[in-house]
């Protein structure tokens, strides 16, 4: 009974079982998204100037390495940079930060980058990234090197919480994600998704999978 547990909870799940599932499912992913997602990346090339998949820094991974994630663009090319650097951005800048790195109104954003983000299709190549193994179809949020060091400093209580954070890999969707999404600031996210990490389960994870698709249809929390 106990080796049965342990296939759905604890530590041979989030080693063994987690990673199965995570493969099987994105497979199906690919054969139910591929078209739509042609047609997303059809549409950016044509409606606005840059490279299909957004052009921004490495994540950080599990155990605090950094990989590339895919997502699709849904901002001006080079968006990530120009706010940092943009003076004419500067005070865009500085909301941004205060916002727990999120901005209710973001004039970066493309016209076909507002449907995507909103019904967060612009999350659907990460699916990659979960066949390569730096993903997790469920997880806690992957954070900008930057954003989390300054977001640590903001709120110097949560550090512990990173830590047990960055011990799983980040997911596609996750607790949070479907808790609120964007309307929630920093230091509620890191408790959730510590929670997250806490209870790692086949049960929990198939929760937040089963709740995901109606949060990308109403678009709610997004920015």
């Amino acid at each position: 009974m106990q080796e049965r547990t342990s296939l759905i909870s604890g530590p041979i799940y989030q080693r063994f079982t987690k990673r199965v599932i995570d493969v099987l499912l994105s497979l199906v992913l690919v054969v139910i998204f591929g078209v739509p997602a042609i047609v997303i990346g059809i549409f950016i090339r044509i409606s606005s100037k840059g490279p299909i998949f957004a052009d921004v820094p490495e994540r950080i991974g599990q155990h605090g390495g950094r990989f590339k994630m895919y997502k699709f663009r849904s901002m001006v090319q080079n968006a990530h940079e120009l706010l940092r650097t943009d003076p004419r951005l500067k005070e865009l800048y500085k909301e941004y930060k205060k916002g727990s790195y999120k901005l209710q109104n973001d004039p970066r954003i493309t016209p076909i980058g507002k449907f995507i983000r909103k019904h967060s299709l612009d999350e659907l190549p990460q699916i990659l990234n979960v066949l390569n193994g730096d993903m997790s179809l469920v997880g806690p949020r992957a954070y900008y090197p930057d954003e989390l060091e300054n977001q640590q400093e903001e709120y110097p209580h949560a550090k512990k919480l990173v830590t047990k954070v960055l011990s799983v890999k980040p997911g596609i969707t996750g607790l949070w994600q479907v808790s609120g999404r964007s309307e929630i600031n920093f230091d509620e996210r890191i408790v959730i998704d510590a929670r997250y990490v806490e209870q790692i389960s086949l049960i929990n994870d198939l929760i937040i999978i089963a709740k995901t698709p109606l949060i990308m249809l109403t678009g709610k929390g997004a920015v």
